[in-house]
Parts: C-alpha cells; sequence; structure tokens
C-alpha cells in the first residue's frame, strides 16, 4: 500500500524543512511512503529546499492559485502517481508529523474513506478564548450540515483513501476544509477522527489574517 503526504506551500523556505524531518518514515500496513510539495506559486526558496529534501514529487502551479487549488492539484498528482491513500498536512509544522500512523490507521483497516486529525481545542495553548469558541461552534455548525462527527472542522491535517480523493471536487480556491467535508457527509462516505497532537507555532497564520 502507497502513501503520498502532500504539503502545499506558499514561500515556506523556513519551515520546509522542519515539517519534513518531523514526517514518519515507516508506518505498520505502509509499503511505500512518498513526499509532494505543491509549489503554489512560491517566490521565496521553497522548491530549492525540497530539491534539496530529496522530496520525491514537486508539483509547480506557476502562480499563487490559493490553498484549494494546490490542494485538488496534490490529489490529481497523487492519483496519477498511484498513492492508495494522501494525507494532507500544512507546511508550518504546527500537526505532529508522528500522528499519520493514527490517522491512516482507520483507511488501512478499510474503516473510513477520510479521516481528520482532530486538534485539543479548548486545552489548546496557543488559541485565545474567543479563537476558541468560534472554532468550537463553527465545528458544531459544520457537524449538523455534513452530517459528521468531526470535532474539528477546520483541521486541514487529513487521510483520504484512493476512492475518496476520487470522490470530492473542490468548487472554492480558499479553502477545501469545509467543502470536503460537507461532500463526504452528504454523499455517504464513512468519515472519522483521531486525536492528534500539535507542534509549537512557527508564524502566523496566513489562511486567515484576522478574526473578522
Amino acid at each position: 500500500m502507497k502513501l503520498i503526504i502532500q504539503i502545499p506551500c506558499f514561500n515556506e523556505e523556513n519551515t520546509l524543512a522542519e515539517t519534513i524531518a518531523d514526517l514518519p518514515k515507516n508506518i505498520p500496513g505502509i509499503d511505500k511512503i512518498e513526499v509532494m510539495v505543491v509549489d503554489d506559486g512560491c517566490t521565496d526558496g521553497t522548491v530549492s529546499v525540497a530539491k534539496s529534501l530529496g522530496v520525491d514529487h514537486i508539483v509547480r502551479l506557476g502562480t499563487n492559485r490559493g490553498l484549494a487549488t494546490a490542494f485538488w492539484r496534490g490529489i490529481e498528482h497523487a492519483m496519477d502517481h498511484g498513492a492508495d491513500i494522501l494525507v494532507n498536512t500544512d507546511a508550518d509544522n504546527q500537526y505532529c508529523g508522528a500522528d499519520i500512523a493514527k490517522l491512516v490507521q482507520p483507511v488501512i483497516e478499510d474503516e473510513a474513506d477520510m479521516v481528520v486529525g482532530c486538534r485539543p481545542i479548548a486545552k489548546h495553548p496557543e488559541f485565545k478564548f474567543l479563537k476558541k469558541m468560534l472554532q468550537l461552534f463553527g465545528s458544531w455548525t459544520l457537524r449538523k450540515i455534513s452530517k459528521t462527527n468531526v470535532r474539528d472542522a477546520a483541521s486541514g491535517f487529513r487521510a483520504f483513501s484512493r476512492e475518496m480523493c476520487q470522490r470530492i471536487f473542490i468548487h472554492s480556491r480558499f479553502s477545501y476544509c469545509m467543502e470536503t467535508l460537507i461532500q463526504a457527509g452528504n454523499s455517504g462516505c464513512r468519515v472519522a477522527s483521531v486525536d492528534i497532537r500539535v507542534n509549537p507555532k512557527t508564524r502566523e497564520s496566513r489562511l486567515f489574517k484576522n478574526i473578522p
């Protein structure tokens, strides 16, 4: 069974090496692990860093298309290169790479089509009170809309089966997190979640500049 770990990147030269070093080299039930960097129009040394680290796949979009487009192009590339499971993680290393083993287990055991890694939102040391409340309320709302039990709807740390990758389609340029969850839940796909750990923050979010 082949796993491709994709990392969408926009100017991540300062954190990419740390993110890749944190990824697992071996996982029970997985025969081959490959790493893919999706270059979303980087203007810094991200691609040079990826090459120096021996990344297996580099997908270059040419211009900055946005996170959702980078995610979708990564899925297409992974499917073309024989991935049985796709894991998406962030280039700022916020998610604990070792927990990818937990993330893919329900897919390996054919118990889920999509698995979402849930952060400890209420106890997250770097989330302020208002952000915690908005995250919790937003996830509650998405559970109702998507008909799933995922506790962290905004988490981008996810595993997808090959079948799931072939079924989803991304319309937004902004983010894929909510859209894929709604599609999966409302189309009868098996959606699971696992608790994951987070690493110390390396930079501010680029997806959300501020709460408003």
